[in-house]
């Protein structure tokens, strides 16, 4: 049980990461219909920026916050320079331009910060504490509060602001929100900036656990790719769900079978979903959530 215990919050912490990134990738592609193939980049540069903050003397609770809202700005560039110019293109044609884009901010990043892992100090120095018999630490705990205060302030502000109720109209029917007057480009940088921000905060969240590095942005971006996968490329609640049920697919994987089959049993499972619900696990056929 004590095993079990601990494989279920190491599950649930880096679950609450891939959650972060496939919400980005859900409100990205509801409001826009681009697959955004840079998420992962912007969660490294959300990690590398934070580290270099720190570097420079700024206090932790000040980096993030910063970092978060540089990186929002790159998000709010990369939509005006890369996609904005080309609305209207094959959907294809869009994900090689984020691709493009996933690309450059790589190569960026190692010219800025080079090959060396970057440490990040955690948001508190405390000893691991027992909880049910697992040793968790408090970097984890804080993760996972931080998905659900996200959780509720995302409901909040698309469900009881003028700016949220844009967005979402902007998603169900551009071509209607823009007769009612929202103009739906600025809708599309502004999810741009959302979702570029959701991947800093995983970045700056996971980077006290395992140090942030130049290349770390592609292979989280793909995990939070496959969440929203799991749940459905239409349901924020959706992206969630599956981002904490891949989380715990590696965990347990890799605790009761073995470290170097926790990728293969996760993309399994990704083939699986996709062969009996293509939709998501967490979304109707329709587009709706379950």
């Amino acid at each position: 049980m004590d095993l079990f215990m601990q494989y279920l919050i190491t599950g649930l912490t880096i679950g609450s990461v891939y959650a972060l990134l496939a919400v980005g990738f859900v409100t990205i592609y509801n409001v826009t219909g681009v697959l955004n193939l840079a998420q992962g980049e912007f969660a490294m540069l959300g990690a590398l920026v934070s580290v270099t903050f720190v570097q420079v003397g700024l206090s932790i609770y000040i980096s993030i916050p910063l970092a978060i809202v540089c990186v929002a700005l790159i998000g709010f560039f990369v939509e005006r320079l890369a996609i904005n110019p080309v609305k209207g293109a094959k959907p294809g044609i869009l994900i090689v331009i984020t691709l493009g884009v996933s690309i450059f901010l790589k190569g960026v990043a190692l010219l800025i910060w080079g090959t060396a892992p970057k440490s990040l100090p955690p948001l508190f120095e405390n000893k691991p504490i027992q909880l049910l018999g697992a040793v968790v630490n408090t970097q984890s705990l804080w993760i996972f509060l931080i998905l659900v205060i996200h959780l509720v302030a995302l409901y909040w502000f698309f469900d009881k602001t003028f700016l949220g109720s844009a967005l979402r109209a902007s998603e169900r029917n551009a071509h209607a929100a823009s007769l009612m007057g929202i103009n739906v480009k600025n809708m599309s940088a502004i999810a741009f900036s959302i979702a570029a921000a959701l991947g800093a905060l995983a970045g700056a969240m996971i980077a006290p656990l395992t140090d942030a590095t130049y290349d770390m942005g592609f292979f989280i971006g793909i995990k939070g790719f496959v969440a929203m996968v799991f749940g459905g490329m239409h349901s924020i609640q959706g992206a969630v769900a599956g981002g904490l049920l891949l989380g715990m697919i590696e965990a347990f994987s890799g605790g009761y079978v073995s470290t170097y089959y926790t990728d293969a049993i996760a993309f399994g499972f990704l083939l699986f979903v996709l062969f009996i619900r293509p939709q998501g696990l967490f979304t109707k056929a329709d587009g709706t959530r379950v």
